[in-house]
């Protein structure tokens, strides 16, 4: 199937699945009751859980930074407009184009081949998935959720255990082989060159000693998003329906794992409709109301994105690209990726 036809089905798709949950979200919702809501709300708070989900995406930046530290000197700056540029693009461009637009930019100003790069994002993708499954199963210790939500930790755990497993033993298979033979992989049987770069690539970022401090800057990126999450709840007043007490700092943790779950595959811009229907779905858990429920999912939202549309937009400026540019570099990654992660291009 060719990749524009591929793409405009995904993107059908996406905007019929936000359709769904956003017709399901809304279903049976009161509009006094969330206008009511939305005027006892505490905009302190507000500003402190932005100041918290800025802070989130400036850890992943240090982390991504740590993680190509042994193809290249990142500078911190660069890292931090790339990514705040590849959220404007997800913001608006379904499909979430943000993590290859984010990759071309940090390699075009640090030099660092385009293959690399996206290993890098690939590591990235794979320590959270571990931090999420981990964090979920010490939730599932501490808070009753729901038989749905239990199997869904279960078989997330079965998958990035397999994972983890993958990567540790390539790591591992890598060392020895290098350590007896520099060459191996270039010799006459010598792996694909895309394979054997990007498995190259994995074993630098995975024995390099910059790899434990990206680790410990992961834990900040879903610290600092679960505070912002938390401060949200606080400025809106969420509180629990049985003893009328302000929703726990676990359930901040609960309701992000779901939502960071949700919105984890490709989907409409900005994750329109994936969020909240997730937000809903985890708040569920401590029995909120869900027109409540669906009045916060998108206060919660346009609060946490709005920063977010100012700071893109500027990352986007200083990386060189503006609004008229993007769409066509944006069309194009996918095959300039292609391109530059041939054999021998990495």
């Amino acid at each position: 199937m060719p990749a524009d036809k591929k793409s405009k089905i995904l993107r059908i798709v996406g905007y019929v699945l936000a359709a769904l949950a956003l017709g399901w979200v809304l279903h049976d919702f009161h509009i006094v009751q969330a206008m009511r809501e939305l005027a006892r709300v505490d905009w302190k708070w507000v500003l402190v859980g932005m100041g918290f989900d800025v802070l989130s995406y400036g850890a992943q930046a240090l982390r991504w930074k740590w993680l190509l530290h042994p193809f290249g000197k990142v500078k911190l700056t660069h890292a931090i407009r790339a990514v705040f540029a590849g959220l404007f693009a997800n913001l608006i461009f379904p499909l979430r184009p943000g993590e290859l637009l984010r990759s071309y930019l940090i390699s075009n100003s640090e030099d660092i081949t385009l293959g690399k790069v996206f290993g890098s994002v690939g590591v990235e993708r794979l320590v959270d998935l571990v931090i999420a499954t981990a964090s979920l199963g010490v939730v599932s210790l501490l808070v009753p959720l729901p038989n749905r939500f239990r199997k869904v930790a279960d078989t997330l755990g079965i998958v990035t255990l397999v994972l983890l497993a993958i990567v540790v033993v390539v790591i591992y298979y890598l060392e020895v082989k290098l350590a007896q033979n520099p060459e191996f992989g270039l010799g006459p049987r010598k792996l694909p060159g895309r394979l054997m770069s990007a498995l190259l690539g994995l074993h630098s970022m995975g024995t390099a000693v910059s790899f434990y401090p990206a680790v410990l800057a992961s834990l900040f990126l879903p610290g600092f998003q679960v505070l912002g999450l938390w401060a949200m709840m606080k400025a809106y007043g969420l509180k629990l329906p049985d003893n009328g007490q302000e929703l726990p700092f676990l359930a901040a943790i609960v309701v992000l794992l779901v939502i960071n779950l949700g919105v984890s595959l490709p989907n409409a811009p900005a994750n329109v409709g994936s969020y909240q229907f997730f937000c809903v779905l985890g708040l569920s858990v401590f029995s909120i109301d869900k027109t409540t429920a669906t009045s916060f999912s998108i206060f919660a939202f346009l609060a946490l994105t709005i920063p977010f549309i100012f700071l893109g937009f500027f990352g986007l400026v200083r990386s060189g690209l503006t609004l008229r540019t993007i769409r066509s570099t944006v069309k194009s990654l996918p095959s300039e990726a292609r391109g530059r992660t041939a054999p021998g291009a990495a």
